[in-house]
């Protein structure tokens, strides 16, 4: 003889299937966003070394040495403002943009035709970059200038290369212009906080081609 359930047991068995299909709907609910939601954006690869490279710009100064060519090698060569230099058998040799090593291969390809297997080592004894890498800074610094990018380099770099603010200066209205995709962006940063109240937060780095724009103060 088979048992019937009490009305108590049955409400409970009830209650429990309720549950679980309210559980199931729940899951496929998740599911079905989970699909047709638009997956995060990947994150911008950091820059590679050849990017980072130091690129030859026009006013550099640099040292050729061709090994075992004495005579082919030469110092204190100034890379003129048309971005050639010329050493003894290869002239106007384009090398504004280039890195180091970059313009050894080229200089080396081109001695061939006269030494046997050269090998060329180019050192940059004093550095100014290209101009489109050149970090800029207007406005109220104490000294506004031109200043070489370096790999690495952050604003508290800068400001300590522009000696600081003027005491007209506006320094936590600054704003760092930088092209980003072909488009102008402003990126504002609190210059007095970093210097004055050594606020790290504000030490951003910068990139090739920043603009730093300090404005003066109204007050």
């Amino acid at each position: 003889m088979v048992r019937k359930p009490s009305a108590k047991q049955a409400s409970a068995r009830s209650g429990l299937r309720l549950r679980s299909i309210l559980a199931a709907l729940a899951v496929l609910a998740l599911a079905a966003c989970a699909a047709t939601s638009d997956p995060p954006a990947p994150l911008r690869a950091p820059p590679s070394d050849a990017d980072a490279a130091y690129r030859i710009g026009p006013g550099d100064t640099l040292t050729i040495f061709v090994d075992g060519s004495p005579d082919l090698s030469v110092h204190a060569l100034p890379v003129r403002p048309d971005g050639k230099i010329s050493i003894p058998l290869v002239p106007d040799v384009p090398a504004v943009g280039k890195t180091p090593s970059g313009l050894a291969q080229e200089l080396a390809s081109r001695l061939r035709k006269y030494v046997k297997d050269p090998n060329v080592t180019v050192m940059v004894d004093s550095f100014n970059g290209p101009l489109d890498r050149a970090i800029r800074v207007v406005g109220q610094a104490t000294v506004p200038q031109t200043i070489p990018y370096v790999d690495g380099m952050t604003l508290l770099d800068v400001m300590v290369a522009v000696k600081g603010l003027t005491p007209f200066a506006a320094g936590n209205s600054a704003k760092i212009v930088r092209d980003v995709d072909g488009k102008e962006k402003s990126i504002p940063v609190q210059i007095g906080s970093l210097l004055n109240q050594g606020d790290m937060t504000q030490n951003v780095a910068m990139h090739p081609g920043d603009v730093v724009v300090i404005p003066e103060s109204w007050f």
